[in-house]
């Protein structure tokens, strides 16, 4: 136990501050290895709910749901815990919070901590009435990407609810499968709420061409055992139902707790992505912060947010443990980056764009690359790139120094990005 124990403001000898993470994902985990990079010396301690070692998620989508390559059955985060001396406890839920008296609260009994950071993550969003009913999956865990092997390898017929990035890709491994697919979403077309609909148009294609049947407008009013019910009466025959109709952060938990959360459920953390209660800071898929680039509130459910920003957070733990004032606290605003491949293309998105921003194309959507670029003021916002990965990585540079650009120099594919640039 810390020597710290007991005492409101965590004050202490540094060297017995514990370090309390919750959450084993990837923004826990890093967390937990920045720490030590950053010289934390206290005792660093994860508990995770899943009793699996940390592992990374994208591959769940590919490898693991494919049973192919070196990640097929577990992908290890390729992380020495012993080495850099880092706790891990796992298969343990956590259940509450104690700020006053710095104690975590689990199945498995309370946890003590100086300095708490929250890495919950998200959960997935399920269908009203089909939590436990047969033939229904969910793709978001190790065990759920295990669970569905078996049912891609039976090449039988899917439904996929949601045209979002994590339909998208699931459908794109069940068809490599063989399996006959069906993807039903409630918009007007996919990848709703990410890309406007002039955007995301093209992309239907790129179903019709995989051979997945796409039925847009369209919502499931009910699953059983071997079809999925429309809401206007449409029987579709399904072997299995897949869900993926979006997230929410994991923080239900924390009810009572004195956590600020926002009316999406996600914990308001600062710029300093510290919370509402002292010692406590939020990271990754379960919190939002405020960008000065953008202007407003962002949550980012994507795997490089979970991969930066603990960085922020172990630079100010360990500033907040300085205190003759020796380090200072750094503010966390990146410029979001993201990328799926789903029916044979690489698909990237940086940036953050809103309704008010222009969109400027480059290259015909009807091509196997193209991309589309958001300009505010003549600055490059954000990016979606098809096929052109050097578009990707100039846009990013354009949008992190609020570099100005020619716009019609912009639409000229066959100019590099960059010299659009004034």
């Amino acid at each position: 136990m810390s020597g710290s124990q007991g005492r409101p403001d965590g004050a202490g000898d540094s060297r017995e501050q514990r370090a309390v993470i919750v959450g084993a994902g990837i923004a826990g985990v890093q967390t937990a290895v920045q720490l030590r990079e950053h010289g934390w010396p206290g005792p660093v301690r994860i508990v995770g709910a899943e009793p699996h070692l940390p592992y990374d998620r994208p591959p769940l989508s590919k490898a693991v749901l494919l049973g192919k390559g070196e990640e097929a059955e577990i992908p290890l985060l390729e992380i020495d815990f012993e080495a850099l001396g880092i706790e891990l406890e796992l298969g343990r839920t956590v259940t509450g919070l104690r700020p006053a008296e710095r104690l975590l609260e689990t199945d498995a009994g309370p946890v003590h901590y100086d300095r708490l950071v929250l890495a919950t993550g998200a959960e997935p969003l399920t269908l009203p009435g089909s939590e436990g009913a047969p033939g229904v999956h969910l793709l978001r865990t190790l065990d759920d990407a295990r669970r569905l092997r078996p049912v891609l390898a039976a090449r039988g017929e899917i439904v996929v609810v949601g045209a979002g990035w994590i339909g998208a890709e699931f459908a794109t491994a069940a068809r490599e499968r063989g399996c006959a697919v069906t993807v039903v979403e409630a918009a007007d077309g996919p990848l709703p709420g990410a890309l406007p609909a002039e955007v995301s148009a093209p992309m239907r294609a790129w179903y019709e061409e995989a051979g997945v049947t796409l039925r847009t407008g369209a919502r499931v009013a009910s699953v059983g055992r071997g079809e999925a019910v429309l809401a206007d009466g449409t029987r579709l025959p399904a072997d299995a139902v897949v869900v993926g109709i979006g997230a929410r952060p994991a923080t239900g938990w924390m009810a009572g707790s004195g956590i600020t959360l926002d009316d999406g459920g996600a914990v308001l953390a600062d710029t300093h992505l510290r919370t509402s209660v002292p010692g406590v800071y939020a990271v990754g898929d379960c919190a939002s912060f405020p960008s000065a680039r953008y202007g407003r509130r962002l949550l980012v459910h994507h795997w490089d947010n979970a991969l930066q920003g603990p960085r922020t957070v172990a630079a100010n733990l360990v500033a907040e443990g300085h205190a003759d004032g020796a380090a200072e606290s750094v503010a966390y605003d990146p410029v979001p980056y993201f990328w799926s491949e789903q029916f044979g293309r690489f698909v990237q998105y940086v940036g953050h764009h809103g309704p008010g921003d222009e969109l400027v194309w480059r290259g015909n959507p009807e091509d196997t690359a193209w991309s589309v670029c958001w300009l505010r003021e003549d600055r490059p916002v954000a990016l979606l790139a098809v096929g052109r990965p050097r578009d990707l990585a100039q846009a990013r540079k354009l949008v992190q120094q609020g570099t100005r650009v020619d716009k019609a120099l912009v639409t000229d594919s066959s100019i590099a990005l960059k010299r659009a640039a004034r």
